[in-house]
């Protein structure tokens, strides 16, 4: 009797603390196993990818395309789903159906999973390229399982490694004379935005004494100082026009507020790492910010513990970006990279911009890497945007993806293709030169003067 009394009391403990789980939005209790590094973060918002227990592959690729979709075709998938509903190429479908995502990307079992979530065997470009080495010679003997290294072959985007790109690129030097990124210019072209919101923000500068914070409400002198001293100041964004959205007070204005006016920078921030949690429509549920403690990246061990959003990085009433830059993402990252940039030669630039020796935009941060800048044109390209992209997922993996978006901006592709290769010139903060090659150009032109010899034969009338 004891023991059944046991048993039951047991199994109801188990039912509560289920139920408290549920109610309480974490459904983690219910994994069936570890999630990959790109889904840990919303792991709990299981419709996200499962549109239902009994749905079928076609319900989950729907899944998957409503978060990656756009981000495949801005890359020119170099596989489109095109490539395998072709009736004539039907026979590779049956060695790879990759008319599905879950083909290759199966959440769930660690066992077997590779990196970016790859769940078949890392040699798998041979069941459609077996023969590659007599269409390209210079590919005898390589093996399959290093298609997909860092300089090769990107499954989803070639744009980078095509042999034309590899060719245009291939004299390119070390380092880029007169490199300088291009300067941010909201304030410039803010009143050429059709969605900057003109009749509430006149882009007047306002000072300290314009503050239109609750007379009830005690402010620090400092903060209106720092405010002042603003972007915002100087383009007439007083208190109330973050802190009163929807006409109530709100002590921590988020990033719905934020997208007032930066909509651009806000849509990158939801979709990327930091803050891809706060997307409930596309997640189908609610979930909690992240928060340094809950990455899988090592993190400070006294890193702030607050949720992650637009104030974590740019402060509450500086708005620093410089500080956004750099000491924001050291003040929370620790991996062996991040710990390297104080003292590597892209910190040696942005302290020699600092002291006014190098011309504006000559410095190296964490974002000129990790967040670039990017151009949007307007009417037909008679003005442009440039502002900050704050989606890290864009250019962080496979890290391949940064070479044409980051390092050809002051690095030839050659030498480029050597430091994204070499995983301790990573660690390292790219310290001195890469200590591995990556034969792709090398190979381009060796190709190249094959083709040539055989055309100079065929015009010898050989």
């Amino acid at each position: 009797m004891a023991l059944w009394l046991a048993w039951g009391l047991g199994v109801l403990g188990l039912a509560t603390y289920l139920w408290a789980k549920i109610e309480g939005g974490d459904r983690r209790v219910f994994l069936p196993g570890e999630t990959t590094s790109g889904h840990h973060q919303i792991e709990a918002a299981c419709d996200a990818c499962h549109a239902g227990p009994f749905a079928g592959r076609d319900a989950m690729q729907q899944k998957c395309e409503g978060c990656h979709l756009a981000a495949l075709d801005e890359a020119r998938d170099s596989h489109p789903q095109s490539k395998f509903t072709d009736p004539r190429n039907a026979d590779r479908t049956a060695l790879l159906d990759a008319r599905y995502c879950v083909t290759c990307h199966v959440e769930h079992r660690t066992e077997r999973t590779h990196a970016l979530g790859l769940t078949i065997p890392e040699d798998f470009c041979v069941l459609c390229h077996k023969d590659i080495a007599v269409e390209r010679p210079t590919h005898e003997g390589l093996a399959f399982d290093t298609c997909g290294s860092s300089g090769c072959h990107n499954f989803h985007d070639n744009r980078s490694l095509y042999e034309d790109f590899l060719l245009r690129h291939a004299a390119a030097p070390d380092l880029l004379e007169g490199s300088a990124l291009p300067a941010r210019n909201f304030a410039s072209v803010a009143r050429l935005l059709s969605a900057y919101p003109r009749e509430e923000f006149p882009l007047s500068r306002l000072s300290a004494a314009d503050a239109d914070a609750p007379a009830a409400l005690a402010v620090d002198t400092q903060l209106l100082e720092d405010w002042s001293g603003t972007a915002h100041a100087a383009t007439g964004v007083n208190c109330t026009a973050c802190h009163s959205g929807g006409g109530t007070w709100m002590d921590r204005p988020d990033y719905v507020v934020c997208a007032t006016c930066h909509a651009n920078e806000s849509t990158g921030f939801i979709e990327g790492r930091h803050g891809m949690r706060l997307d409930a429509a596309r997640l189908g549920m609610s979930l909690p910010p992240m928060t340094p403690a809950e990455a899988r990246l090592p993190m400070l061990p006294d890193a702030p513990g607050d949720a992650v959003d637009c104030g974590s990085c740019h402060g509450s009433h500086r708005f620093d970006t410089t500080f956004a830059a750099v000491d924001a993402c050291l003040g929370c990252h620790a991996d062996d990279h991040s710990r390297a940039y104080v003292g590597s030669p892209h910190h040696e630039l942005l302290e020699r911009s600092r002291a006014g020796l190098l011309p504006a935009g000559s410095a190296v941060t964490c974002a000129t890497c990790h967040m670039p800048r990017t151009e949007l044109a307007y009417d037909y390209g008679a003005y442009v945007h440039v502002l900050v992209d704050h989606n890290q997922s864009r250019n962080l993996r496979p890290n391949d993806k940064m070479l044409r978006s980051v390092c050809l901006e002051c690095h030839g592709l050659g030498f480029s293709i050597d430091a994204l290769a070499d995983r301790a010139s990573i660690d390292s903060n790219f310290r001195g030169r890469p200590g591995l090659h990556v034969e792709s150009i090398d190979f381009a032109l060796e190709r190249r003067r094959a083709v040539d010899a055989e055309r100079g034969r065929i015009g010898e009338g050989e």
